[in-house]
């Protein structure tokens, strides 16, 4: 099924019945990322299952899409399925949109579960700073006349010189979703931690490299009623590592 936002169709499947639970799923993922989710709890909720624009069977954004443009589509996504207050469960970038949408649209949020969520500027060691101006500075001088000359004398391809620059999540996107990418995850969410109202559950896996373990602490001292549970030997997914373990937890927590 597709819902129209403006321009934008986006793809959405609905399973079980019961008291509405949406899921939001992480950057490249699609409907079917929450499979082991959806599965454990459709026996009992009525569980909504999107796909982000740019993602699986959703068409591209229009423009240069922010996390406060998918927090509002997904608000009026909710309030069209009249859903509101829905349970959500986010994963990672889905996280983002997640804290956007329940610090603004507090109304709509019932209980909220964060995995692995993404939201805050990481901490990056120096090396980092020192590649990314090495970069920047290559790309302003390849995009000069006298520059792609003094390339070119290097050894140097100015069409392929940003070929490699990024992560593999960045690599992989066209055009369109690599200035999202880019827009996305530069927006320092935290300032939006303390107006969240609805009670909240971090999950995190204790190996999580993309998103640390440091994520979820802070998002527990600054969300008002929030409690942090950290998963052994679980990575970014730890939903899908620890499957059983987080199925428990988390309908202990919507249900009780």
């Amino acid at each position: 099924m597709f819902f129209q936002f403006g321009d934008i169709s986006m793809y959405y499947i609905e399973q079980g019945q019961g008291k509405p639970l949406l899921l939001l799923h992480g950057w490249g993922g699609n409907v079917d990322s929450f499979i082991p989710i959806r599965n454990a709890m459709q026996k009992n909720r009525r569980v909504i299952t999107v796909d982000f624009p740019g993602f699986g069977q959703s068409i591209d954004p229009p423009s240069t899409w922010k996390v406060k443009d998918y927090a509002e589509l997904i608000a009026a996504f909710i309030q069209e399925m009249k859903l509101e207050p829905v349970d959500i469960i986010a994963h990672s970038f889905g996280g983002r949109v997640s804290i956007y949408l329940a610090s603004h649209y507090k109304q709509l949020v019932g209980k909220l579960v964060l995995v692995d969520a993404a939201g805050l500027i990481p901490k990056r060691p120096l090396s980092y700073y020192i590649k990314v101006y090495r970069y920047k500075t290559l790309k302003k001088i390849a995009n000069s006349g006298m520059g792609k000359g003094i390339i070119k004398v290097l050894g140097m391809d100015s069409k392929s010189l940003g070929k490699n620059a990024g992560s593999s999540d960045y690599q992989m996107l066209n055009d369109t979703m690599k200035k999202v990418f880019v827009s996305v995850v530069n927006d320092d969410l935290e300032p939006y931690l303390q107006n969240i109202e609805a009670s909240t559950l971090l999950i995190w896996g204790k190996d999580d490299k993309e998103t640390p373990v440091y994520f979820g602490e802070t998002m527990e001292k600054k969300i008002k009623d929030a409690g942090l549970v950290v998963l052994e030997n679980a990575g970014h997914f730890s939903y899908i590592d620890q499957s059983a373990s987080f199925n428990k937890i988390v309908s202990v927590f919507l249900e009780g």
